[in-house]
């Protein structure tokens, strides 16, 4: 298999091809010696691309996976999470396509990844060098009105950034073909590979050409992904970079021991109130929203970001916190793979989560590309054996302390302390009322009359239809409480306009 750049290369590189002997690449190019992109052989056009964002040094993973994926071999891409990954495959499917056509709904070039977030911001690194090279991207995922998404398809597109979900609804419906597919990435490939995604994505694979490359990235590569590698990947080169490289090496560990609830509260609340950008991880998505209300409510402001949001929410919020707007963002694991912001100096697991892979993929959400970060997690007596188990298990040396919200520990990791902001209308974090809506003609009363009406079933037909219609708008925006592209009992069923959906009817559309 070989691949076709249509635009000149910066320097013409020696690629090495790698033979089935050659089983991994560890934490040095197969390109003897290259560290830049020019010298490993990117495209000329792209190269300028990242020079103008600042980047001609390529990461240890991108060093290691780029010679093989621009020869067209089929690869599986080990590093830890913050290790450049996205720009490992972005570059290759940019490459491969360059000078290709559009077409209608059949794209040339696929990406798929487990979550909204992830994908948005996947594109977001694909994007310009897709321009470089005159290709079209969009991005495709539930809980938006899908009529956009049609509509970009039949105007022709190169790249498709996806959740598995929506991807496989607009399969089934035939507004997108994959068989012309000549370059596929699945991008957290062990999430990916877990079973309420295993059947959608083999289905998703099985539609692209067999003869197509096709890449595997992942912070790890177990859990089933040898059932897709075994599947769909030919002769595939396993490049690795070793934790000693990792730019995630930069990463400090701590474990706080409190000795009740009321303590954990007031440590939480602490590690939350520094200057810098804090990401607090909780289990549910009940806690995340509650804690980001309290953390408000302190003069802490914060927001949440789980499953249950609509999906203007998640903009919002995630916007809010890339911006500055808010310091403190409450996540559940639904963020864990898809929140790539910089400068975040703290990472909190409220609780530990349930196992070692998650607490990898949290924790990467600092220290990514090369800068320093620490991750706190905060346990109780109770929790402490689990807590252990999990750290033994990502191979993290730490020695818990027994702290309170004083000790020297916590206060280690606050630093300068941001001045607090009173709760208001409109005023920044979760919890705050929006400003008054003035000048609309109706007053908030007459529309809490009209809900209480609609409730007891002594409202007039149009009160009891406009509840029903509102209803329905936040079941179809809010009823995405599931990570992207699992399936859910009854997908694709319609309710009626008038009378809002079911639970279940809302969460078959939210895919």
């Amino acid at each position: 298999m070989t691949n076709t750049i249509s635009f000149t290369s910066a320097e013409t590189a020696t690629t090495v091809r790698a033979t089935p002997a050659v089983a991994e690449s560890i934490a040095r190019p197969t390109n003897s010696g290259a560290s830049t992109f020019a010298e490993l052989g990117v495209p000329r056009a792209l190269t300028a691309v990242l020079a103008a964002a600042g980047k001609t040094d390529a990461f240890p993973i991108q060093q290691a996976t780029l010679p093989s994926t621009l020869d067209g071999r089929d690869v599986l891409g080990r590093g830890k999470t913050g290790s450049g990954k996205t720009l490992a495959f972005a570059i290759p499917v940019v490459a491969r396509l360059a000078g290709h056509r559009s077409r209608a709904g059949r794209p040339s070039g696929l990406i798929l990844a487990p979550t909204r977030e992830l994908a948005t911001q996947i594109a977001a690194v694909v994007t310009p060098l897709a321009e470089a090279a005159n290709l079209r991207v969009t991005t495709v995922f539930g809980g938006v009105k899908q009529g956009p998404q049609e509509r970009a398809f039949k105007a022709g597109v190169d790249i498709v950034v996806a959740c598995p979900g929506r991807l496989d609804d607009l399969m089934k419906q035939r507004i997108v073909n994959l068989d012309a597919v000549e370059i596929s990435v699945l991008d957290e490939a062990d999430h990916m590979a877990d079973l309420g995604f295993l059947p959608i994505v083999t289905r998703i694979l099985s539609a692209t050409p067999g003869r197509g490359q096709r890449l595997l990235f992942s912070a790890t590569l177990d859990n089933g992904v040898d059932k897709l590698v075994t599947r769909f990947l030919n002769d595939p080169i396993r490049h690795s970079v070793d934790e000693a490289s990792s730019p995630v090496a930069a990463m400090t560990h701590h474990v706080f021991e409190v000795d009740s609830a009321e303590a954990k509260t007031e440590v939480i609340r602490t590690l939350a109130s520094g200057v810098g950008r804090r990401l607090l991880f909780t289990r549910t998505k009940h806690q995340a929203k509650k804690l980001a209300k309290q953390l408000t409510a302190t003069g802490i402001p914060a927001v949440d970001l789980h499953g249950n949001l609509s999906q203007n929410a998640r903009d919002r919020n995630l916007a809010d916190f890339s911006s500055g707007g808010v310091r403190v963002l409450v996540a559940t694991d639904v963020a864990a793979r898809g929140v790539h912001v910089d400068d975040i100096e703290l990472v909190v697991h409220v609780d530990p989560p349930a196992e070692h892979k998650a607490y990898l993929h949290r924790s990467g959400r600092t220290a990514r590309a090369g800068s320093a970060g620490d991750v706190a997690t905060i346990m109780l007596p109770s929790q402490r054996r689990d807590t252990q188990q999990l750290l033994r298990q990502a191979k993290i040396r730490v020695t818990p302390q027994v702290v309170t919200a004083t000790s020297d520990a916590v206060l280690a990791l606050v630093g300068d302390v941001a001045e607090r902001v009173a709760p208001r209308p409109g005023g920044p974090g979760a919890g705050n009322a929006p400003l008054e809506q003035r000048g609309s003609g109706t007053s908030q009363g007459a529309n809490a009359r009209r809900k209480r009406a609609a409730h007891t079933g002594g409202g007039a037909a149009r009160g009891e239809g406009g509840a029903a219609r509102a209803g329905g708008g936040t079941g179809r925006r809010d009823g995405a409480g599931r990570t992207e592209g699992a399936p859910t009992p009854g997908s694709g069923r319609r309710g009626s306009r008038r009378g809002g959906r079911s639970s279940a009817q809302r969460s078959g559309t939210n895919r």
